[in-house]
C-alpha cells in the first residue's frame, strides 16, 4: 500500500498551491482555475491557516449572496484543517476523508507542508492497487 507521500511524488503539481487570507474570493477562484484544482491552502508567514476550497465557495459564497468581488477568503475559508502525516497510508487517508466528509487533504512532514491529496488521488490510488492485486491473482490462478 502506498503512502501519501508516494502519491504526491505521481502529482503533475510539484508544489502546494497557496494563497494569502486577505486575497477576494475573486482572486482565490482564479488561482483554482489557473492550476485546476479544486482547493488551496491558506497560508500567512509560512503556516497553514485555512484551507478554500470549491464547497467553501458554493456555500458560503454563492449561497448566502455575497460578492466575490468584496468577500475575503479569511471570510469564508474553512479554518479547521485535517493534515495528515506523509507516512500515511493511502487507505488510512481515505478513511479520514470519508469519516470527516472532506476532499482535500493536505500532506505535513516536520511541520512544513508537502502537498495536498485529493479524494480523487486516493480513490485513484486505492482503484490501481486493487487492479494490481485482481492481476497477480488472475496471473497465479491461469498458470
Amino acid at each position: 500500500m502506498k503512502t501519501a507521500r508516494q502519491l504526491l511524488s505521481d502529482k503533475q503539481i510539484p508544489h502546494p498551491v497557496s494563497i494569502p487570507s486577505g486575497v477576494t474570493v475573486f482572486q482565490a477562484l482564479q488561482v483554482l482555475a489557473e492550476w485546476n484544482v479544486g482547493a488551496a491552502l491558506v497560508m500567512e508567514n509560512g503556516q497553514l491557516i485555512g484551507i478554500f476550497s470549491e464547497r467553501d465557495y458554493a456555500r458560503k459564497v454563492v449561497l448566502q449572496g455575497r460578492s466575490t468581488a468584496t468577500a475575503k477568503v479569511n471570510e469564508v475559508m474553512t479554518s479547521h484543517v485535517v493534515c495528515v502525516r506523509a507516512d500515511t497510508l493511502v487507505s488510512e487517508c481515505l478513511a479520514l476523508i470519508t469519516e470527516k466528509r472532506i476532499r482535500h487533504l493536505p500532506v505535513k512532514e516536520e511541520g512544513k507542508i508537502l502537498g495536498v491529496l485529493s479524494i480523487g488521488d486516493l480513490v485513484r490510488a486505492t482503484l490501481e492497487e486493487k487492479q494490481f492485486t485482481i492481476e497477480q491473482l488472475e496471473s497465479y490462478i491461469y498458470q
